[in-house]
């Protein structure tokens, strides 16, 4: 990953712990495991979008406020802020909600419109059989200015054993 010693690389990422489709109850969120996965393998910087408005939240009231949120365009508050100016490539993580990443990411996104320009961004998603959905449409639409990968996606059932799978994903798009 050649590209990678030369750059600072961050990775944004939101992630939900808790009630998950497929996976259960669990402490650590699949997007939380492949951005340390991330972290890991290429020495990246992490930002975490945290927001505590799903916590606790069973799945299906969970599913039907993101379904709620995405139809009316909301834009849930999150805590802490990063400045992207310092990095040359950003990694954007979630998992998909109704097509796309949960609606705290695109206040995230409103509020860095412009921070990546000319900078390379590589989105990646957890699923349980949307790949990445509209998700790579979306940072595209987010960020004009910035160098969009095709990026990728990893199924939620998948991630606490797919350290090599992600590595093997990283080799291909760095």
């Amino acid at each position: 990953m050649s590209v990678i010693a030369a750059a600072k690389v961050l990775v944004v990422f939101f992630s939900h712990a808790g009630d998950n489709y497929s996976v259960g109850n669990i402490e650590v969120g699949n997007t939380k495991i492949v951005a340390d996965y991330i972290t890991e393998i290429t020495g990246a910087d992490q930002f975490e979008i945290v927001t505590h408005k799903y916590d606790g939240m069973a799945y299906n009231p969970l599913i039907k406020l993101a379904q709620e949120e995405a139809r009316n365009g909301e834009l849930p508050e999150y805590e802490g802020d990063v400045d992207l100016s310092e990095y040359d490539i950003v990694f954007i993580g979630g998992p998909v909600w109704w097509g796309t990443y949960p609606q705290v990411m695109f206040t995230f996104f409103k509020k860095h419109a412009g921070d990546l320009n000319g900078k390379t961004v590589i989105p990646f998603t957890t699923h349980e059989g949307s790949g990445l959905a509209g998700c790579v449409e979306d940072v595209k639409k987010a960020f004009p200015g910035a160098n969009v990968s095709k990026g990728f996606s990893i199924y939620g059932h998948e991630v606490r054993t797919g350290k090599a799978k992600v590595e093997k994903i990283l080799r291909m798009c760095l």
